[in-house]
């Protein structure tokens, strides 16, 4: 939105076209600069097809495609690297110096706009909001503005790439400038998303939340829509920091004062406890009941210490009359082209059977402690339990646990209940060195395993197809399913989908 603010009817004038995905009618038209924005480096594949999308629409002239983003900085390297890409302009970082340097133009070759050394770094204008309506999709937040009160962040945690991409701590400029100026372009909007790493770290936080107030973002705040007042929100959706909360009320106080919604606070081990406690507890005094919480996982963490934190905030929900809806987000280095790391304590069937349940809940665990309990189970053994069965006992449990399938999850449970623990850790081992199609050719001396191995078969479609057309003719209230939560919450694609 930055660059085409750049290169639109209030920059350069030039005819800008924006799009999701491959679109073939761009193939049409000849361009003079195809930029290409990317976001998880686990996504290799598929930034590396909309790379070559980008050349195959620039007439194979690499030279006119330029990438940046989130995943072009953290894995530079490895794109500059790749010789088909040759000539492309991989940018690293911000785009926070004069566009011509930013750019990486050569005023030697007369490229356009090379000689623009003084400009306004792209990084600074004002986001060009009219490039949304030029796709079909609508994203589930559109109505807010968009900005950051801050950038950086002060602490250099190990699994994250923010220093790597944004920096040192540091503000930016006044949030009345940039929401001036954006409401005059392209009206009011109803929301205020700040996209800041850690906001609470900032010298000038109570001038932020007083700034935010002054805008009409005030708690309790509304806006008339189509003759209708709705409330306004605002949301810092990057989280913020425990560590930080925990040592003072006033933060939380000075929070209560603006309509956040929700309250995003990260947990990304147990040895956070504490902090993390004491940081919900502040909030639930302040008023602020409504909360979202990321939590880490396959890191250096356990299923089990997965499991206390998620049951830590039902614990909390029902002490403190609040909800808290948490998000489990899996580890992956940011230097590896897909999804296969696989944590120390964690192992790849485990990894699996999480994401299916997940599936389900459209990545958000419920704050709701019914809900709970029935998708993770009443103890951490029960998740470990649940963590082992066979996938198609947990993607369809409705049906092996109350419907037509409840036989054959009895016959199951019965042979499991058999199994020493030495037999549980070695079906589980094996299984994670085999893919779901390779489990027949699993060898176990013990007539257990080899017994029980059956359930672990994967079902051919043709068995799924006739049980999902039961299940849907017998279905039951026991579906997996929690209170209605925000379509802006709910996980659209972080790789819930993929084969572990």
């Amino acid at each position: 939105m930055k660059l085409a603010q750049y290169h639109g009817p209030d920059g350069k004038r030039d005819n800008v076209r924006f799009v999701k995905g491959e679109d073939r009618s761009v193939l049409d038209q000849a361009w003079d600069r195809i930029y290409v924005a990317t976001l998880f480096s686990f996504e290799w594949k598929k930034t590396g097809d909309a790379v070559d999308f980008a050349i195959a629409a620039a007439g194979g002239q690499t030279n006119k495609v330029f990438v940046g983003g989130i995943a072009a900085s953290l894995m530079h390297e490895a794109y500059c690297a790749e010789r088909k890409w040759r000539g492309v302009r991989f940018i690293r970082g911000l785009l926070d110096s004069p566009p011509a340097e930013a750019l990486q133009l050569d005023e030697f070759s007369e490229e356009l706009y090379s000689d623009d050394v003084n400009g306004e770094p792209i990084e600074n204008l004002i986001p060009d909001y009219s490039i949304l309506s030029q796709v079909s999709y609508e994203y589930p937040v559109n109505d807010a503005y968009f900005t950051y009160a801050s950038r950086g962040c002060v602490r250099k945690c190990k699994f994250c790439g923010v220093p790597k991409l944004e920096g040192a701590q540091r503000d930016t400029e006044s949030l009345s400038r940039i929401i001036t100026t954006i409401e005059e372009k392209y009206g009011t909007k109803k929301d205020l998303i700040l996209m800041d790493n850690n906001v609470v770290a900032s010298h000038r936080f109570r001038e932020i939340t007083a700034e935010i107030r002054d805008l009409g973002f005030q708690a309790g705040a509304s806006i008339v829509r189509n003759e209708r007042s709705i409330q306004r929100r605002v949301d810092f959706n990057q989280g913020v920091d425990a560590r930080i909360l925990c040592k003072d009320p006033m933060y939380l106080d000075e929070l209560a004062t603006i309509c956040i919604d929700p309250l995003r606070i990260a947990f990304d081990h147990w040895g956070l406890r504490k902090p993390y406690e004491q940081a919900i507890r502040f909030s639930a005094d302040a008023g602020l009941h409504k909360l979202s919480n990321y939590m880490l996982y396959n890191f250096k963490d356990s299923p089990g210490d997965l499991y206390q934190r998620m049951r830590l905030n039902i614990d909390l929900n029902e002490a403190l009359g609040i909800r808290i809806f948490s998000f489990p987000m899996r580890y992956q280095p940011v230097n590896l082209k897909d999804r296969s790391h696989i944590g120390p304590l964690w192992n790849r069937y485990f990894l699996r059977s999480l994401q299916l349940i997940l599936q389900a809940t459209h990545g958000v665990v419920s704050g709701a402690p019914n809900f709970f309990r029935r998708a993770f189970g009443e103890s951490e053994d029960e998740f470990a339990e649940l963590l082992m069965r066979p996938e198609h006992f947990i993607f369809n449990r409705d049906w092996y646990e109350e419907l037509g399938g409840r036989a054959e999850f009895d016959s199951y449970q019965n042979e499991w209940r058999k199994l020493t623990k030495e037999n549980k850790s070695e079906l589980i081992g094996k299984l994670s060195s085999l893919v779901p199609s390779q489990y027949h050719s699993a060898k176990f001396r013990s007539p257990k395993l080899r017994s029980i191995l059956k359930y672990y078969l994967p079902k051919s479609h043709a068995e799924l197809r006739e049980l999902w057309n039961e299940r849907n003719r017998q279905r039951s209230a026991y579906d997996l399913v929690s209170e209605a939560i925000p379509r802006d919450e709910l996980v659209e694609d972080a790789g819930l989908k993929e084969a572990v």
